[in-house]
Formats: C-alpha cells, structure tokens, sequence
C-alpha cells in the first residue's frame, strides 16, 4: 500500500509482471504485436535471479523514493529475514573491483513473497529505462526476468546483448549465455507458450505437466480425496490460461483420452 503507488508511477508501460491491468497474457499479446511488426527477436533472461538479488542495492533503489523511516525500517526487517534463504541455488559471481570478501554480502529473496514479486520489478525498473533511453530500444517486454528485445538487425541485437550485459554488472547480474538473435518467425519462447507472427502455441512440457496433472486429479476424484467441484476448478482454470494459444486440439486429446466416471458425478450432483 506504501510502496506500490510511489513505483507504479515510474514503471514502464511494457514491464507486465505483478502489475494491476498487466500479466502474462497481455505480455504474450504485446511479444506478439513486436512480432508481427519487426523481424528478429533477443529473448533474454537473467542468470539465478531472485538468489542473485543483491540486498545493498535493493535497499539503495529503495531509499530514492521512500523517506519514511518506518517504513524503510520494515523494508530492511524483511530484507534481512529472506538473507541466505536461496543460498543454495546460488553459485557465486565475481563483478569487475570484488575481493574475496564479495562472497559474503547479503543477498537472495523468497520466490513466493509478495514483496519479493515487486521488488523485482523495482530491482529492473533501471534495466527497463537503459533499454528505452540509452539503446533507443522501441519494442522491448519484460516479465520479471525475462525480456525480449526486437529490431530489423540482428547485429543490433548482438551490440545491445552485450550493452546489456555490462550494465546488469552494476545489478551484479548476469544473462544466461544461450541468449541470442533469432528470427521472429521461428517462434519466441516466451512464459510457457511459443509466440509466432500469426498464433500461439503452448510448449511441449506444458502440455506433458497437465496431462500427468489432469490424470492424477481425476484417479483422486474416483477415490474420493477431492471434490468435482476442486477437480473442475483446476481443469477450468488450465483451460481457462491455454485458450490464449493455438490449444484446441491439445485440449480435445487430453480431455477426451481420460472421461469422468459419470455415475459418480451424477451422484455428487
């Protein structure tokens, strides 16, 4: 409630994770548009991010917008209660001027907190800005750490991956190494689906999670452990999400293959 109007004013139009009136299937519509307008496409994305979040340099971000001493100090509370929880998941990064000492500063947020989902956004409000104003970049999308770029050159593409890169050093981030310019027509792997110029598709493994998924919620309604309504909200919302795509036949084969005991349904009814 504090911090969120402060920020919100500042953000992008095309950062669409945890936002009110963005999210995923606005950002798929958004990569879809660029895709339709440029020819290739940077997907990138940002090396162990939520335990690479550096907490000096959040508290820094932080502390340009808020004053209050309260609540900085409830920020700093809850900086310091997520320190080391991703410890593990992290594997260490030496930047340009660290010392061995580098190792031990505090850093890495908690993947399902609310504040986390936001400060994410705050941690790569600077990387949005560096995009749009110093690379002159004008079709760019982000979901926390994952971002696309476009252009009509590919070379482009290459010096702003590598622009990109230095930049994130002061973030002490990292992109992953496989990110390179592709043709837009190949499709863009982009938050569970592949985006191409005229239609989207869900990937693979998506498909293969929700029929082991779909297959185990209907052996425990047959068994009794859950309800049809528990067993139709969870067949509903995945519908619900793979609509947006190219999924009609996806849907038709893994709804069809596995029918519902109906007797049983006629009871619960």
């Amino acid at each position: 409630m504090q911090l969120e109007p402060i920020f919100e004013r500042c953000f992008i139009p095309d950062s669409y994770a945890n936002r009110v009136g963005k999210g995923t299937h606005r950002a798929l519509d958004r990569c879809q548009q660029f895709a339709r307008t440029y020819r290739y496409v940077l997907p990138c994305d940002i090396r162990q991010f939520f335990p690479s979040i550096d907490h000096q340099i959040l508290f820094h971000l932080l502390t340009k917008k808020i004053q209050d001493e309260d609540v900085l100090w409830l920020i700093a509370q809850i900086l310091m209660s997520g320190q080391g929880v991703l410890r593990e998941s992290y594997q260490m990064v030496y930047f340009p001027g660290d010392d061995l000492l580098s190792c031990l500063r505090p850093r890495g947020l908690p993947i399902g907190n609310l504040t986390s989902q936001f400060w994410a956004n705050v941690y790569l409000h600077g990387l949005d800005l560096f995009i749009k104003r110093e690379l002159g970049c004008r079709a760019h999308v982000r979901f926390v750490d994952d971002f696309l770029l476009f252009s009509d050159e590919k070379v482009l593409l290459w010096q702003w991956k590598q622009e990109i890169s230095r930049f994130l050093h002061r973030l002490r981030l990292t992109i992953h190494a496989h990110a390179q310019p592709k043709p837009v027509t190949e499709g863009i792997p982009f938050l569970g689906f592949v985006v191409y110029p005229n239609t989207k598709r869900i990937k693979r493994r998506k498909g293969v999670y929700f029929r082991r998924r779909f297959l185990y919620l209907v052996a425990a309604y047959e068994m009794g452990d859950i309800s049809f309504a528990e067993l139709d909200a969870s067949v509903k919302g995945w519908i619900n999400h793979v609509r947006y795509a190219n999924s009609v036949g996806l849907r038709k084969a893994i709804l069809s293959q596995h029918p519902i005991n109906a007797p049983r349904l006629r009871g619960n009814l």
